[in-house]
C-alpha cells in the first residue's frame, strides 16, 4: 500500500530539503515578529484541516509543520537584485491548449510571487536520450525525471534566475521500479520538472490549469523556504493523490502568506487584487471566491 501511495505523488509531494542550498540567511531579514493587520484580517478565512483519512498525505506522514519563527530562523532563498526572475522551460511538442496553459502559468506565477516570470524558448524532446526514456504500463512514452534535472536544467544558467521549472507534456518516472511520478525537484539547485500528462487526464481546460497553478506555486514556494502547511487548507498542503490535490485550496493561508511576504515585502493588497482579477479573467471560480472573501475582510476594516 505504501508503494501505491508513492506512485500518486505529485511534484509537490516529492518535497525534498537540503540545508546546504544557496540561500539568504534569516539574519539578513529585518522584520517585526508582530503580524501586520493584513494577516490578522485574512486569518479569519483560514479553514483548519480536517483529520486526515486513509490515503491522505498527513495520514502517512507525521509532519510537525513550520511556525513563522522557525521559518525566519531557517536559511532560505529570497529575491535579490542579482536573482529575481522565475523561469519556465518547456520541453516537448505542445498542442495549442497546452501552450496557452504554460503562458497562463507564467502570468500566474508573476502575480503569486510578485516577481518577473519568463518562459524560455522551448526545446525538443530529442534532448532526452534513449537511455532516459521508456514505455509505460499503458503504452505511453515516459522520461526519466532525474535526467531532466541533472543533465538538462542544471546546465542552464538563465540571467538573474532564482527558480527554474521545466514543463513537459510527456509522462515521467523517477526510477525503474516505479510506474510514474508527476514531477521531481532539487531545492538545493533551485530546479524542478513537472509533467502535464496526468494533470490533463479526465480534466477540462480549467481543471487542468488549476492543477498546474497549484503544483507550480507550491513547488516554487518550497524553493523560497515554505514547508508543508499542516494548519489550514492551503496550497502548501502535502498531497498523496490527484483527488487530494483537487480538494486543497489554491490559496496560501495567512501564515504561509506572512512567511512569503517576510522576504519579498510586496504590496499584499495589490497582490490580492491581481489574483482576484486573474481568477475572474480565466473563469477559475474557486480561486476567485477565495480572493473575494479575503478582500471583503480587508474592506470591512
Amino acid at each position: 500500500m505504501k508503494k501505491l501511495l508513492f506512485l500518486v505523488f505529485v511534484i509537490f509531494c516529492s518535497c525534498q530539503s537540503d540545508k546546504k542550498q544557496k540561500s539568504v540567511s534569516s539574519s539578513n531579514i529585518k522584520l517585526d515578529l508582530t503580524p501586520l493587520p493584513y494577516f490578522e484580517d485574512i486569518k479569519v478565512n483560514d479553514v483548519k484541516l480536517e483529520k486526515p483519512a486513509f490515503g491522505d498525505w498527513l495520514f502517512s506522514h507525521n509532519e510537525e509543520g513550520q511556525s513563522f519563527e522557525q521559518f525566519i530562523k531557517t536559511k532560505h532563498i529570497v529575491p535579490t537584485k542579482e536573482e529575481n526572475i522565475i523561469y519556465l522551460q518547456p520541453i516537448g511538442t505542445f498542442n495549442s491548449s497546452q501552450i496557452k496553459q504554460i503562458e497562463l502559468v507564467r502570468q500566474y506565477l508573476a502575480i503569486f510571487f510578485q516577481l518577473e516570470t519568463k518562459v524560455l524558448e522551448g526545446v525538443s524532446n530529442d534532448i532526452i536520450p534513449n537511455n532516459a526514456r521508456r514505455i509505460g504500463d499503458v503504452g505511453q512514452e515516459q522520461f526519466l525525471a532525474g535526467y531532466i534535472l541533472t543533465d538538462v536544467l542544471k546546465k542552464e544558467k538563465p540571467e538573474k534566475g532564482i527558480a527554474l521549472m521545466a514543463i513537459t507534456e510527456k509522462d515521467l518516472y523517477p526510477k525503474p521500479e516505479w510506474n510514474y511520478v508527476f514531477g521531481l525537484a532539487s531545492y538545493r539547485d533551485k530546479i524542478a520538472v513537472s509533467s502535464m500528462y496526468r494533470m490533463q487526464k479526465e480534466a477540462d481546460f480549467n481543471l487542468a490549469l488549476d492543477r498546474l497553478l497549484k503544483i507550480c506555486s507550491h513547488e516554487i514556494g518550497h524553493m523560497f523556504g515554505l514547508h508543508h502547511c499542516i494548519e489550514a487548507n492551503c496550497v502548501m498542503n502535502g498531497t498523496n493523490s490527484m483527488s487530494e490535490t483537487d480538494r486543497h485550496w489554491i490559496r496560501l493561508c495567512s501564515l504561509c502568506q506572512r512567511k512569503l511576504y517576510s522576504g519579498f515585502k510586496f504590496d499584499n493588497v495589490k497582490r490580492l487584487k491581481e489574483l482576484e482579477n486573474y481568477f475572474e479573467k480565466n473563469n477559475l471560480a474557486e480561486g476567485l471566491a477565495l480572493m473575494e472573501k479575503d478582500l471583503e475582510k480587508i474592506k470591512n476594516k
